[in-house]
């Protein structure tokens, strides 16, 4: 595999991807930061608006092989399958996902999926206040939500150690200290 890296960081509401990923882009040489948050459209045709996006990202992240370069994702299409399996869209984006996710596993770069979680469900609480922020109807960012995606990302983490060998899939628990993730993450990554 190539000495370049594709770093995607999931995970629920309020479990700190912003933080984590600008620890990371600040911390890893030659790496740019992608912060993607899907289409709104839940309806059926959300789901041929998901699929091309989430295409022509592959081909570009495919047209980045060799070239020294690092690629860190808060969120990708994971988040999209997730949002499927969870009810908040009208469609099934599982057949999608598999595919996508066998040509990101097929890919020459060392992959690592980074899936944030919460051990102690009460800090989301506390994390979710999110002053003057407004979210759409079905990203309500309540402490339910985040529980129920955490659940949804933790079931999806273990299918993808399964099914995508090239996946290097870590579960982090961001309770601590920022500090502390700090050196979970660096103890991952570098």
């Amino acid at each position: 595999m190539a000495n370049s890296k594709i770093i995607i960081v999931e995970g629920p509401q309020g479990t700190g991807k912003t933080t984590i990923t600008d620890f990371i882009r600040f911390s890893l040489n030659y790496t740019n930061l992608y912060r993607l948050c899907g289409t709104s459209d839940i309806t059926p045709a959300g789901l041929k608006k998901a699929t091309i996006m989430y295409e022509n990202l592959l081909t570009y992240i495919k047209s980045l092989e060799n070239q020294s370069i690092n690629l860190l994702f808060d969120r990708t299409f994971f988040t999209e399958e997730v949002y499927c399996r969870l009810g908040l869209k009208q469609y099934s984006f599982t057949k999608e996902f598999n595919r996508l996710a066998s040509h990101l596993n097929n890919m020459d770069f060392d992959i690592y999926y980074i899936n944030l979680y919460l051990k102690n469900i009460f800090l989301f609480e506390k994390r979710l206040k999110r002053e003057g922020k407004v979210a759409p109807d079905y990203l309500n960012f309540s402490t339910d939500n985040s529980i129920r995606q955490q659940n949804c990302y933790l079931q999806l983490a273990e299918e993808i150690k399964e099914n995508y060998k090239n996946i290097k899939v870590y579960n982090v628990s961001n309770d601590d200290s920022l500090d502390d993730i700090k050196e979970k993450i660096s103890n991952i990554l570098f």
